[in-house]
C-alpha cells in the first residue's frame, strides 16, 4: 500500500472513530472558550485561525494553484499574508507568477492597513473597504476575477446566516471548477449558545446553517469535502470546505 493510500485509509477510519470524534469535540469547546485561535500569527501578523485549518488551506492552495484568492474579512491581515505567501511559494515552484489576493472588510483599521501594505507580501495583495455583500463591492471583485483560470474563495466576515448566505450567492459563482469556497466558523452551530452572548450569531443562525441552505439549491455545483473534515477533526469550518464539482 502506498503512503497516500495509508493516509486515505486513516482519514476514512476517523469518520467512525467515536472516541476520537468525542475527544475532538471536547477540545474544540474548551479551546474556543480559551480563545486558542487568537494565539497564532503568520509572518508577523495575527492570523486568528486554528493550525489545522491553516494546514488544510496550504494543501488546497498547492493543489488548486489559484491565480486569485478572494477573502472576506481582513481583521489584522494574517490570513491575507498567509494566502499571499502561499501564492509566492507556488510561483517559486512554477505556478502563476502574478497570482493575487483580494481582501474585503467593512472596516479596515488604519494600523492594520498600514501593517499589511508595509509587509513584504503586499505586492500580491489588494484590499477593498466596504460590505462584502454590497453590489458595488461584489462588482469590484467580479472585475478582479475576470480572465482568472483558478479562483479560490474564503468567507470569514459577519457570521450571521443571512450575511453568509448572501456572500455564498455572490462569491461562490466565481469559484472555478475543482477549487473551493471555504466558509469559516461553521463550528458556531455545534457550540453551546452561551458562547456568543454579545454576538448576533449562534446555534441556528450561523455560517453552517447558511451553507446547508445554499446547498439545497446549489448541490449540483458544490459539495462538502468531508475528507477534509475527517482529516482535521479540529477545525472551525466543519461542513465549510465546499468543493466546486460542476
Amino acid at each position: 500500500m502506498t503512503f497516500e493510500a495509508e493516509v486515505a485509509a486513516r482519514v476514512a477510519a476517523n469518520e467512525t472513530n467515536a472516541a476520537l470524534q468525542a475527544d475532538a469535540k471536547t477540545l474544540m469547546n474548551s479551546s474556543i472558550g480559551a480563545g486558542y485561535s487568537y494565539n497564532f500569527s503568520w509572518m508577523g501578523r495575527p492570523i486568528i485561525q486554528y493550525p489545522q485549518d491553516i494546514v488544510a488551506m496550504q494543501e488546497i492552495i498547492w493543489r488548486v494553484q489559484p491565480d486569485l484568492i478572494i477573502e472576506t474579512g481582513i481583521a489584522h491581515g494574517g490570513s491575507l499574508i498567509f494566502s499571499a505567501a502561499m501564492l509566492e511559494l507556488n510561483a517559486a515552484c512554477g505556478g502563476s507568477a502574478d497570482a493575487q489576493v483580494v481582501g474585503i472588510d467593512i472596516d479596515i483599521r488604519s494600523h492594520n492597513r498600514r501593517a499589511i501594505e508595509e509587509h513584504p507580501m503586499a505586492r500580491r495583495i489588494s484590499m477593498i473597504e466596504g460590505s462584502s455583500i454590497a453590489p458595488d463591492t461584489v462588482a469590484q471583485v467580479q472585475r478582479a476575477a475576470l480572465g482568472k483560470k483558478s479562483v479560490l474563495v474564503c468567507l470569514d466576515s459577519n457570521h450571521t446566516h443571512a450575511h453568509v448566505l448572501e456572500e455564498l450567492k455572490a462569491y461562490a459563482p466565481m469559484v472555478s471548477v475543482g477549487s473551493y469556497c471555504v466558509v469559516f466558523d461553521t463550528v458556531v452551530e455545534d457550540l453551546p449558545a452561551d458562547f456568543f452572548p454579545d454576538r448576533p450569531w449562534g446555534p441556528g443562525n450561523n455560517p453552517k446553517t447558511a451553507v446547508h441552505e445554499f446547498l439545497k439549491t446549489h448541490g449540483s455545483s458544490f459539495e462538502v469535502d468531508r475528507g477534509i473534515d475527517s482529516k482535521l477533526l479540529i477545525s472551525v469550518a466543519p461542513d465549510g470546505y465546499l468543493k466546486r464539482i460542476a
